[in-house]
């Protein structure tokens, strides 16, 4: 299963009581107050890991908590912090803000159906109960909520829900008019929300096209991903992510986005899930079938596909672009890439056969040109030798 939007309810812990206690001892039978503070709440804390590839462990788990802090005790003693929670996420994702009430969360309504007769029923009391058991779906629309992060550094932890303060014990609460204090506070409840995550793949390059181009093929013959590839279309349903090797020990990272349709930008098919895939890349890849073995014309090909990107997002128009000729062995391929090269004569064209592997030396060599390489992070300063 590959899940890359998904929404969550998370909640920190509460702080721990402040602790009512006085000093007793054997010869200090009226000691002074010792009650000491509540621990801390655990946090709710979303890890960026480059190992996770999508957001699937929350469609099992989509309600983060963390421990309440433990109370505070005598002598002074502050009470145990609770542990954070950090669950991880894949490299790439974003996280909104939704809209919360704390009434969302609460159990549900006890189903009393069995005690009813239902021939008394009127019928719009019948098609409350015949729909009482129906989850709550809202539709998400990721342009209208809060974006409160973006996690696009693998191990930079983020704060998503802050566990509550501990109470405050009485020994706080001591002066010289209240020797004897018995007030206290109670811990501090922790956040909470209501979440939702979209994953978004980083990778240097993008492969765009129609469903059976051959972007696919592409992929497994220009980097070591293996993606599953067979002779009919939408056998990509999932983004797969290859490394490809360049001169000089360079690497960059190219995405098989599933192949799109026209209507794609209004979310026809599944449009949304593959066009967010490519906003993060630097450069986008079209795949062509130049051949027109699918009934299509390579022209009309990319003139759609264009018009669906700029439709869903307009600064992807802006982006560096190039074209790959795929299945330039097939007959009738030369005729239309020249076709082709007739209506763009400016445009950067590959013609390839990628099942055979022929051509693709001279687009990964380009490749190498047009993908900047990434600076080297900077070193963190060394600490001082102490004399």
């Amino acid at each position: 299963m590959f899940v890359d939007h998904i929404q969550i309810h998370a909640k920190a812990g509460k702080g721990g009581r402040g602790a009512v206690s006085f000093r007793r001892e054997k010869f200090v039978p009226r000691g002074g107050p010792d009650g000491g503070d509540g621990g801390r709440g655990g946090n709710v804390i979303l890890r960026p890991d480059p190992n996770v590839d999508n957001l699937v462990e929350f469609h099992y788990q989509s309600n983060l908590k963390a421990k309440n802090g433990d109370n505070g005790g005598s002598k002074n003693c502050t009470g145990h912090g609770a542990q954070d929670m950090i669950y991880k996420v894949p490299v790439g994702t974003l996280i909104y803000r939704m809209p919360f009430t704390p009434e969302e969360t609460g159990p549900a309504p006890r189903d009393t159906t069995s005690f009813l007769d239902l021939e008394t029923l009127t019928d719009e009391e019948a098609a409350k109960l015949e729909h009482r058991h129906e989850p709550r779906k809202k539709k998400v629309d990721p342009d209208e909520l809060e974006l409160v992060a973006d996690l696009d550094r693998p191990g930079v932890d983020f704060v998503l829900c802050k566990g509550g303060d501990g109470g405050k014990g009485n020994v706080h609460f001591k002066s010289s008019r209240n020797r004897v204090p018995r007030q206290f506070t109670d811990g501090v409840d922790g956040e909470e929300g209501v979440f939702y995550l979209e994953l978004r793949k980083i990778a240097d390059a993008g492969l765009v096209g129609y469903p059976n181009a051959g972007k696919s093929t592409l992929l497994s013959h220009i980097s070591n991903a293996h993606p599953k590839i067979a002779p009919y279309p939408f056998t990509t349903l999932t983004p797969h992510i290859g490394v490809v090797d360049l001169a000089n020990y360079r690497r960059v990272t190219v995405a098989d986005i599933p192949g799109l349709i026209e209507g794609a930008h209004e979310n026809v098919g599944l449009g949304h899930d593959f066009l967010r895939h490519i906003v993060r890349c630097k450069l986008l890849i079209f795949v062509l079938d130049m051949a027109g073995s699918e009934g299509r014309e390579p022209l009309e090909d990319l003139q759609k596909l264009r018009k669906e990107l700029d439709l869903y997002d307009p600064t992807l128009s802006e982006r560096q672009w190039i074209v790959v000729a795929n299945k330039m062995d097939l007959e009738g391929a030369k005729t239309k890439l020249k076709q082709f090269k007739t209506r763009y004569k400016k445009l950067e064209v590959f013609p390839v056969c990628a099942e055979q592997s022929e051509g693709l030396d001279k687009l990964k060599a380009r490749l190498g040109e047009l993908i900047p390489e990434e600076p080297p992070a900077p070193a963190e300063p060394e600490a001082a030798e102490e004399n």
